[in-house]
């Protein structure tokens, strides 16, 4: 399994809104919503003076009201760079894994009340902004970072008695099925939906053209990562971010 084309995947199924290329490093912008649509993604080769590098990145971001936050991967060049941005103060924040499973004999789902859109709309963002309390000024940045998505996608709510009691997002590029947003009302959790949602999802994608799936889950959600263990994940590499505020 190539790693490197799950990050690839990574920052294509979650787009941001601009980007700007810079010596091999990919700055990305989206009205600060979510880390992974503001930050730098240092995953080429990069030439130019590092010091001035970063002093610029600071710039750039700070000109744009946010903060600047690299992705740390196992790839980020120069490899040294983790190191170099903890010297000059960067916090590391959300220690996460990159999980991905093979979805030749997947579980199939024992509930089936679900809706699964392949454009995004009203009703599942409204949803999804209820269950995940997305600030209402965070809304917009949302809508328009999920509409840039350019393959295939699709927008799952499970109902329960009527009401939708998780969502979720799925992704599909290159016969992966990537997974975002997978969230369970906080009034309805531990009792299995959020499972059935995610088993939901991967039959889609595998009706699709899946053979594999991946997805992201900060390490510190202990229960995302026993119920990614449960239906089969395992880890293929950690990634971090280092933030630096310098939004004046």
């Amino acid at each position: 399994m190539d790693h490197k084309m799950l990050e690839e995947l990574s920052l294509n199924n979650w787009p941001s809104l601009s980007t700007l290329l810079y010596d091999g490093w990919v700055l990305r912008f989206a009205d600060g919503y979510t880390k992974r649509s503001n930050s730098i993604s240092p995953i080429h080769y990069s030439t130019c003076n590092l010091e001035q590098k970063i002093a610029e990145c600071e710039q750039i971001y700070a000109l744009n009201h946010l903060p600047a936050i690299y992705k740390i991967t196992p790839f980020v060049h120069p490899i040294k760079l983790d190191q170099i941005l903890e010297d000059k103060g960067y916090s590391l924040i959300d220690l996460s894994s990159i999980q991905t499973l093979s979805l030749d004999h997947i579980q199939k789902p024992s509930l089936d009340s679900v809706k699964i859109e392949t454009h995004i709309n009203n009703e599942w963002l409204n949803d999804f902004c209820r269950i995940n309390q997305v600030e209402h000024a965070n809304r917009p940045a949302m809508e328009r970072v999920l509409s840039n998505i350019k393959t295939k996608k699709g927008f799952i709510s499970l109902y329960y008695e009527g009401k939708v009691v998780a969502c979720g997002l799925g992704v599909i590029e290159r016969e992966y099925i990537g997974l975002y947003d997978i969230i369970t009302d906080i009034e309805y959790r531990n009792r299995g939906f959020g499972e059935q949602l995610l088993l939901n999802l991967l039959k889609w994608g595998c009706e699709n053209g899946a053979k594999y799936s991946y997805l992201a889950v900060v390490m510190n959600n202990i229960p995302a990562l026993q119920l990614y263990s449960k239906i089969g994940y395992l880890e293929a590499y950690k990634y971090w971010y280092r933030v630096k505020d310098t939004v004046s």
